[in-house]
């Protein structure tokens, strides 16, 4: 598996922004009550998170260190300016019903969390597929809890019925505590069936997070002058 293939991967199946590290879960939460806005704000995050991978990359030799991340939230916010433009003038349905959501990607910790930790690290190339990668993770994850949300809350998915006459729709599924129900059942399923997952306890009580600080410590232990 070559580099950007891999990247593809990771960014859908290990490293899910939304699943497995449980970042950006304020707009999963917000806008998850049907599959088609799941969708829609997932496809507008991933045309930003390529971009903005793309530009920050190639100027990471340029970007001074003392307003790296003044920077690169301005790269993001123009790019999410120009989604929004586009966003309110093609899909105006859309937009109405993502709403604040869509200014607010900007701030979006996956898109700078990536811009920080990969694209400033790595060439344009490999950006890009970083974030088509984590673009897609967020896409899937996003359409998964919509779909369930909208399935359950209406009896619909993608608008269409599904469900039989006598179905009575859960309403509380298209609420607020519905994201929270549904995704906490998906990371219980994440950990019974062993899925990589931010919760996910390994035998000897570890979690993943809690590996990646052992490693981070590890590392600098092993750097010459280090405290022993």
């Amino acid at each position: 598996m070559n580099k950007c293939t891999e990247r593809i991967y990771n960014g859908i199946w290990k490293e899910n922004p939304t699943l497995v590290q449980m970042l950006g879960l304020c707009p999963t939460l917000a806008v998850s009550t049907s599959a088609i806005n799941g969708v829609g704000m997932g496809l507008s995050s991933t045309v930003v998170l390529v971009l903005a991978n793309i530009l920050i990359s190639a100027l990471r030799h340029i970007i001074p260190d003392r307003v790296r991340l003044p920077a690169e939230i301005v790269v993001v916010a123009s790019f999410v300016t120009l989604v929004d433009m586009l966003m309110e003038g093609f899909t105006p349905a859309l937009y109405e019903s993502l709403g604040i959501y869509i200014p607010l990607i900007v701030v979006n910790c996956i898109i700078l969390g990536r811009a920080e930790a990969y694209a400033m690290k790595n060439g344009p190339v490999e950006s890009a597929f970083d974030g088509i990668g984590m673009g897609l993770g967020f896409t899937i994850a996003l359409t998964i809890l919509g779909a369930i949300r909208e399935l359950l809350g209406a009896g619909t998915v993608f608008g269409v019925k599904v469900m039989p006459q006598a179905f009575t729709p859960i309403s509380i599924f298209i609420l607020a505590p519905g994201a929270f129900f549904v995704i906490a059942v998906l990371t219980a399923l994440q950990n019974k069936f062993k899925a990589p997952s931010a919760t996910n306890v390994r035998e000897d009580g570890l979690t993943g997070d809690s590996m990646a600080v052992i490693g981070f410590a590890k590392k600098n232990d092993n750097k010459p002058g280090s405290a022993a």
